[in-house]
């Protein structure tokens, strides 16, 4: 059996270079009614387009642009290429005129024979092909372009991403570039790019959208269009329905909130944003949803300070409270300023508590590598000290600990790019942020830029803690920050990636474009298509 498989792939793979051959078996197979034996699956757009292309002709021309532009939409993976799509037909909608990039992967890690993915391809332009002319589209699967040398600025990118991608597939942040995994991934990504190079070439797109930007052929295809100097967005979602992350020439998930926060840092707070405030944190810090936020942030509601003092064996010393980010998490790549890594930071911070039994030092590892396969920074600790003395204590991802109770009894927060550093602070807690993220910088936080300017500070809040506790003023700055980041940086948007046909049913091109909502969505789709975000006016409709 094992060798009839491997003869199937092999011709397979002799197929896949021959013309025509895969297209003409697809076609054969339509004929029989047969599905593509694959997870690459554009069954509900397919289903969804006819619904779709009827409600854009429903569109008021009053909503339509004076000034369109010609737009370049690119998405890798079925479920990038499905919403990439519906983001695209409503920019059709409006009067753009957008074209979809887009590569016939079912996931990034595994390979699948150059037949099997001809078929795919065959499979994906055949449904895209019905959204036409709304919506014209591009295959990047060229074959022809693949014999073409990358300049050295590309092969660049192509290194950058495929490193990413290894620490995001592997949860690790060593790159072994020996391994199966980066050779894959580089070759992936160098084709993209090779397909980008053709394209760009002969088209000059007003505006590249790419969903993501920092991972995959999508990291390469955004970097490549800024590098050109295109005018570039990306987006992304977080747990808020209704709401996108989105930013303009630069990658979405290095959350640049500079722009909003010099708008947002001299306003206050009106009392039912206030409200709102504490009541999103009373949510998480009690294991509870809120409103149209869809994720938990704590898996064990809260127990109080003493109790989990006691619980984990922690006496009166000052605690010191270090919680991790998930190994190669999108928040937490690229963003070194002085390190060479999280996990380099760990185990150095690691390393220096363990001569200071005067302080107790607890680990939190974050629970969401229960979600994530590859390394945990368990491994990484114990591979430095397999036996931890008493007064460093970890906490595992799975472990029913609240850790907001942690927050309450902690002295000092030692944090990457986690929002528990600026959740501290708006307890009055003195916290030191070791990453890019971005509350750092914003005025209630330590920032160090050298391991002697860390260790510096590191100790100095030790000797004297008291005098590194928050003002009410900077505690004040601290909540008004939180609820930018939560309320003013996310705008609407009414199709969230992963339930955009329920959102759809509900909210319909013809629904969000309507006198009643428009206003709304407006502005996101401008800010889409590259109009400059007016963080200003963001701001003051919350207001």
């Amino acid at each position: 059996m094992t060798a009839a498989v491997n003869n199937k792939e092999t011709i397979k793979q002799l197929l896949g270079y021959l013309p025509w051959t895969a297209e003409m078996y697809y076609q054969l197979r339509q004929q029989y009614n047969k599905p593509l034996n694959s997870r690459f699956n554009l069954g509900e757009l397919e289903k969804h387009i006819p619904k779709i292309l009827e409600d854009i002709s429903g569109v008021d021309e009053s909503v339509k642009t004076t000034e369109p532009k010609s737009i370049f939409l690119f998405a890798s993976l079925h479920y990038w290429i499905t919403h990439a799509s519906l983001v695209g037909l409503s920019l059709a909608a409006l009067g753009h005129d957008v074209t979809l990039g887009y590569l016939p992967y079912e996931d990034w890690l595994t390979d699948v024979s150059a037949f099997d993915l001809r078929q795919q391809n065959a499979y994906a332009r055949q449904v895209l092909s019905t959204a036409e002319p709304h919506l014209k589209n591009v295959s990047f699967l060229k074959i022809t372009a693949q014999y073409r040398q990358l300049t050295p600025a590309l092969q660049d990118i192509v290194t950058e991403v495929s490193h990413l991608d290894c620490m995001y597939t592997l949860r690790n942040e060593e790159v072994d570039e020996e391994s199966g995994l980066y050779k894959f991934r580089m070759d992936r990504n160098a084709r993209a790019a090779r397909v980008a190079m053709d394209y760009f070439e002969e088209n000059h797109p007003d505006v590249v959208i790419v969903p993501n930007g920092t991972i995959q052929e999508m990291g390469v295809v955004f970097r490549y269009a800024k590098h050109l100097g295109l005018k570039t967005v990306t987006y992304e979602f977080s747990d808020r329905r209704d709401h996108m992350w989105l930013a303009q020439d630069e990658e979405v998930m290095r959350q640049n909130t500079a722009p909003l926060w010099e708008v947002r840092k001299n306003t206050s707070l009106t009392n039912e944003q206030w409200e709102e405030i504490r009541a999103l944190f009373s949510a998480r810090q009690n294991a509870t949803l809120w409103e149209n936020f869809s994720r938990l942030w704590q898996g064990q509601p809260s127990e109080g300070g003493e109790a989990i003092r006691q619980n984990l064996g922690l006496d009166e010393r000052p605690i010191v409270l270090l919680p991790t980010n998930v190994l190669g998490d999108s928040l937490t790549l690229g963003r070194n300023i002085f390190t060479k890594s999280m996990e380099d930071w760990v185990c150095r911070t690691l390393q220096y508590f363990l001569g200071r039994p005067d302080i107790q030092l607890v680990i939190r590892v974050h629970p969401g590598e229960m979600l994530a396969e590859g390394q945990s920074i368990v491994d990484v600790i114990k591979s430095v000290v397999p036996e931890l003395p008493k007064h460093i204590v970890i906490i595992p991802a799975d472990e029913k600990v609240n850790t907001y109770d942690l927050m309450d009894i902690a002295t000092l927060g030692l944090v990457f790019t986690t929002t528990v550093g600026m959740e501290m602070a708006m307890r009055g807690k003195p916290v030191i942020v070791i990453g890019d993220t971005h509350y750092r910088g914003r005025g209630f936080t330590l920032d160090p830029y050298s391991w002697v300017q860390y260790y510096k500070t590191l100790g100095g809040v030790l000797q004297e803690p008291q005098k590194y506790m928050l003002s009410e003023e900077d505690v004040k700055s601290a909540w008004l920050y939180a609820y930018s980041f939560f309320f003013d940086y996310p705008l609407p948007f009414p199709w969230h990636l992963v339930k955009k046909w329920n959102d759809y049913s509900e909210k319909s091109i013809t629904h969000i474009t309507s006198p009643k909502h428009w206003q709304r969505y407006r502005d996101t789709f401008a800010y889409l298509v590259g109009e400059p975000i007016d963080w200003q006016q963001v701001v003051e409709k919350k207001n």
